[in-house]
């Protein structure tokens, strides 16, 4: 299973721990509860611009991270942390005698403050909230360095027992212009940051999904099998799409893509050859494992996508059972492209299972198909999360280790859980009345 890079994880509690250096000199005959709320501003201050540092998507951020999709998991745990001690900042006094006199440019600053605490907290709220539009969130949440602004300009004006100039000033103040300057950047039109320019070449369905076919104009991405990007067709935001298909030399690519929100809907019904697209990435680190005896690929619908690519790019001697989840073989997509390639590799078996008539894919039915051993296997997984942690937990109680089950978490927005908490809290309350 891919986690989140220890080397990331300890820079990001480094940097946020590295204040508590200075407050025992600043303590001396100061108030310990108002320094404490001096800390919880600072700490907020410095989650936030590692999370608009994280939110650049720059070739660093996934390099120190190991992989996108982990690192906007920590973004967003940042964001909410953040939340939290502002909240707590603002609740208990930051006041301190002996300061100073407060001017016009204090006044301001604390109007500052104000705005960027109730802004913040709207805006995390819309975030978690994950039954709010996918656009209405992401316009919202472009402000979010704007109200981070407004609070990185409230620490540098407001009265506090410490200069800008001191050491501890000069360290906040640095992650301040640093989140400040990963906010203009993200402001930046796409064809301003490092992307290519495609040509869409061919639009054609495959069972529920539109393939889409470009050409780079220029210079292409750079990409591996089961690596995404960004595009952004014209009139519509960027969203992410696994890469279906890689063609070399020309850097040609494909996508495949389902009707899951909005835009995507829009684009199946108006997307033709000859648009313009503009593409960011590639990333992600969903590689095929090495010095496995046998592989286990799982896909459910659309999660085929990285499948396509793997099973195209060049295959060595292991085994592979790819396990291929649809409604009905209707509604699958390139499932004649599957059948070739699959014809065309020996060591590769499809299996397609269809819920229509078969119901859920279960752990029993998904080993007596391939008539596996979990403990010989390295399992990927691209699919439904529920799906997903069901068949974990199942093979995992088989025998398989959890360190060789794969999977990417695609989902740049996610909630925190709320509705699995209330799900559990309903389930208990029921078992009780029973």
């Amino acid at each position: 299973m891919m986690t989140l890079k220890p080397l990331g994880l300890a820079l990001c509690a480094l940097s946020l721990a590295t204040p508590l250096i200075w407050f025992p000199a600043i303590a001396q005959g100061r108030d310990a509860v108002a320094l404490f709320s001096q800390y919880l501003g600072i700490w907020a201050l410095i989650a936030m611009a590692l999370a608009q540092i994280i939110s650049t998507r720059l070739t660093p951020v996934e390099a120190l991270f190991g992989g996108l999709d982990r690192a906007y998991v920590l973004h967003k745990w940042l964001g909410i942390g953040a939340m939290v001690a502002i909240l707590l900042h603002d609740t208990i006094d930051a006041e301190m005698r002996g300061l100073g006199q407060e001017t016009l440019l204090v006044e301001v600053a604390e109007t500052a403050g104000e705005l960027s605490l109730y802004g913040l907290l709207i805006l995390v709220v819309i975030t978690i909230a994950t039954f709010i539009p996918y656009h209405l969130w992401r316009w919202t949440h472009r402000l979010m360095g704007a109200f981070f602004t407004a609070g990185a300009f409230h620490y540098l004006a407001i009265l506090k027992p410490f200069d800008n100039g001191d050491p501890l000033g000069l360290y906040t103040g640095v992650f301040c212009i640093l989140g400040i300057l990963a906010f203009a950047y993200r402001l930046l039109p796409s064809h301003l940051r490092p992307s290519r320019r495609y040509d869409v070449t061919a639009v054609t369905r495959t069972g529920n999904a539109l393939a889409i076919d470009m050409r780079p104009n220029g210079r292409g991405i750079k990409a591996q099998p089961g690596q995404f990007a960004f595009f952004q067709f014209e009139g519509e935001a960027p969203h992410p799409f696994t890469l279906s298909a890689l063609v070399a030399p020309d850097g040609s690519l494909r996508i495949s893509m389902a009707r899951l929100g909005d835009a995507t809907h829009r684009l199946h019904h108006r997307l033709q050859a000859g648009a313009k697209v503009q593409v960011e990435g590639a990333y992600g680190r969903f590689n095929r494992p090495r010095g496995a005896k046998r592989e286990l690929w799982i896909a459910g619908g659309i999660g085929i996508t990285p499948f396509l690519a793997w099973a195209a790019a060049k295959q060595d001697e292991t085994p592979v059972d790819l396990v291929y989840c649809v409604r009905s073989a209707d509604s699958a997509a390139h499932l004649e492209e599957l059948h070739t390639l699959a014809a065309n590799a020996p060591n590769l078996t499809l299996h397609l299972h269809e819920s229509a008539s078969a119901g859920r894919l279960t752990t029993e039915a998904l080993l007596d198909k391939t008539k596996a051993d979990p403990r010989d296997l390295h399992v990927a997984y691209c699919g439904p999360s529920a799906l997903r942690e069901a068949l974990q937990k199942g093979l995992s109680k088989r025998g398989l280790s959890q360190r060789r089950f794969h999977y990417e978490l695609f989902e740049i927005r996610t909630g925190i859980g709320l509705r699995k908490l209330a799900a559990h809290l309903q389930k208990r309350i029921t078992e009780r009345n029973v």
